[in-house]
């Protein structure tokens, strides 16, 4: 029986893929690469799909932080938009109750919370960025048959930095002998075979970021690539690492 991939676009993609199949949830710019980024300084996770959510969620957890953006807004009453950089920070800067390690993170977001938390009928959900691409590859043609490397989608458009997130992934599985279920897939693979990351650079993500003053999230992506060994799994309503599961 072949093993295969296939890469595909936005949450309500994710209910096609059930018993039987791995998601992987790519959202680059930002949520996944803010997830990893808080996993890999000792932070527990927690997706939450809307403001009321996070807040039926912080009721149960120990003075959990609200992190996240709807509609690129931060929600009235979180700490920190969706953002790698304001994460870090919260571990670097010295003293502060912000800093403790055994606060945990509610994370919110448009688009790449919807796409994990809509996954749930798969046989796993994970999250992947630039940051762990080879370290997700490798665990998936370890453990699974069957692959969907879904891109979060932004405005109804799948994101040239998710593209290529996915095709890096996916480009390691094929060499791991697996094989592209679609045409798609392929020609994404192709597309954006040893790519340089300028094309992120110069998209509608990072315009985004330039605009709203954000720039410095954009320059923490395009420098931290494949630099994690963590591969987040979704589980008992948390994202972990597979090796601490």
């Amino acid at each position: 029986m072949a093993r295969t991939v296939v890469i595909d676009c936005f949450a309500a993609s994710a209910e096609k893929y059930g018993k039987g199949c791995a998601v992987v949830a790519v959202d680059v710019i930002r949520a996944t690469t803010t997830l990893l980024t808080a996993l890999s300084l000792g932070r527990r996770i927690y997706p939450a799909r809307s403001t009321d959510e996070a807040a039926a969620m912080a009721r149960l957890l120990d003075k959990p932080l609200l992190v996240g953006e709807l509609g690129g807004n931060v929600p009235y009453g979180y700490d920190l938009t969706n953002s790698p950089v304001l994460v870090t920070a919260l571990s670097t800067v010295n003293g502060g109750a912000f800093t403790a390690p055994e606060r945990p993170i509610i994370l919110t977001s448009s688009s790449g919370v919807p796409l994990l938390l809509d996954a749930k009928n798969s046989d796993a959900t994970y999250a992947g960025c630039l940051r762990n691409y080879s370290a997700m590859a490798e665990h998936l043609a370890r453990h699974h048959d069957r692959v969907a490397l879904i891109g979060a989608g932004t405005r109804g458009e799948f994101r040239r930095e998710d593209q290529l997130g996915c095709a890096w992934i996916a480009e390691k599985l094929l060499a791991a002998g697996f094989e592209a279920e679609d045409d798609k897939t392929r020609a994404l693979v192709d597309r954006w075979h040893n790519s340089d990351l300028q094309p992120i650079r110069e998209g509608k993500s990072a315009d985004y970021l330039r605009r709203s003053g954000q720039v410095f999230d954009l320059e923490f992506v395009l420098s931290n690539i494949d630099d994690l060994k963590l591969v987040p799994i979704f589980k008992g309503g948390a994202m972990v690492d597979v090796n601490a599961s």
